[in-house]
């Protein structure tokens, strides 16, 4: 049985703890259940919680256990329909999507010695323009990564030359000691100088705990390699 939660406790039993569960335990903290656009759900098998879901809009983020009914979640996808569902190699919905590693760290290396400045509290309309997201509506991510910043569920970095922005950084989702990293940029003419390092270094010192990244090319993993980071599973996107 799939069934919609109510309450922030819905999900206190569930114990996994991978990137699937930070981004959903993280969502439901800064929005809790009293909103129509982000909503959340359980799978339900005998008694046992064995899958968590959140909605944002329309994209869906999955976390599956031992056990889950996969049959029961494509029908349930299939009736509310999606534009995005987020889950680990498990789950198998169709044979078309885009996958990728997840990688994560518990390392804390102080960052290389430099002549630049981090700043932990950018201005969210140039850090926007720097990542240069994709189709992504301006408005809409400005107003949920500042309600998350908010509710110290994300955090944003830049790190600047001479008031000049050379990289950046946001961790997304940050939840009980679990962090993920996302939005991570240099400039192409400051490339393997040692800046992107140095901001990612920065940035796993300032959180406790488990930090995650979702690498899509081998040359990504081989940066996240080299800072500490080793390759635990597949992310799949399913659109």
């Amino acid at each position: 049985m799939i069934e919609r939660i109510e309450n922030v406790n819905g999900f206190d039993l569930w114990e996994k703890r991978d990137l699937f569960t930070v981004r959903i335990l993280a969502l439901l903290k800064s929005y809790g259940c009293k909103y129509q656009f982000a909503t959340f759900y359980r799978q339900v098998i005998d008694g046992k919680t064995t899958a968590i879901l959140s909605k944002l809009d329309n994209d869906f983020t999955l976390s599956v256990a031992d056990g889950f009914d996969n049959e029961e979640l494509v029908r349930f996808f299939c009736v509310t329909g999606y534009n995005s569902i987020l889950s680990s190699s498990d789950f198998i919905l169709s044979p078309r999507y885009d996958e990728g590693e997840i990688m994560e760290s518990i390392v804390k290396r102080e960052p290389a010695v430099g002549k630049y400045e981090i700043d932990e509290y950018p201005k969210l309309m140039d850090l926007f323009n720097f990542v240069d997201y994709d189709e992504q509506d301006f408005k809409a991510w400005y107003v949920d990564i500042s309600h998350r910043v908010r509710h110290k569920t994300a955090k944003a970095y830049t790190l600047n030359v001479d008031g000049t922005t050379i990289s950046s950084g946001i961790l997304s989702s940050i939840i009980d000691g679990y962090s993920i990293l996302t939005a991570v940029r240099t400039e192409d003419a400051f490339r393997k100088m040692g800046y992107g390092s140095a901001l990612v270094s920065y940035i796993c010192c300032d959180v406790k705990g488990t930090v995650y990244i979702m690498c899509d090319s081998k040359k990504n993993e081989l940066f996240y390699s080299k800072l500490g980071f080793t390759k635990t599973e597949k992310w799949r996107m399913y659109k």
